[in-house]
């Protein structure tokens, strides 16, 4: 299946980059799944492999853009004049 000089995996990386979190979590459960079962050649268990790094590399970007938001949302319930700034309310004005 594969060509041997790696340009399979171009596709697929900007394939996954599109997953939203519950789509690359559900693929990648799936992944798991397929290599505990086994009975793959090594080529198709590389592979397989290969993509499950890939979705979890994709989850864990969703998860980190979430902390981020958390934070962000704890932060400006904190402190309400900071989220103002933060969101690109002119400096200078009055609060």
């Amino acid at each position: 299946m594969t060509t041997g000089n790696g340009s399979a995996a171009d596709p697929t990386a900007g394939e996954i980059a599109t997953l939203g979190y519950e789509q690359a979590r559900d693929e990648l459960v799936d992944v798991v799944k397929a290599l505990e079962q086994g009975g793959l050649d090594l080529d198709a268990s590389l592979a397989l492999w290969e993509r499950g790094e890939a979705l979890a590399n994709r989850c864990e970007e969703h998860l980190a853009g979430a902390r981020r938001r958390i934070a962000t949302a704890l932060d400006a319930a904190e402190d309400p004049d900071r989220s103002e700034s933060d969101r690109g309310t002119p400096t200078g004005q009055a609060g």
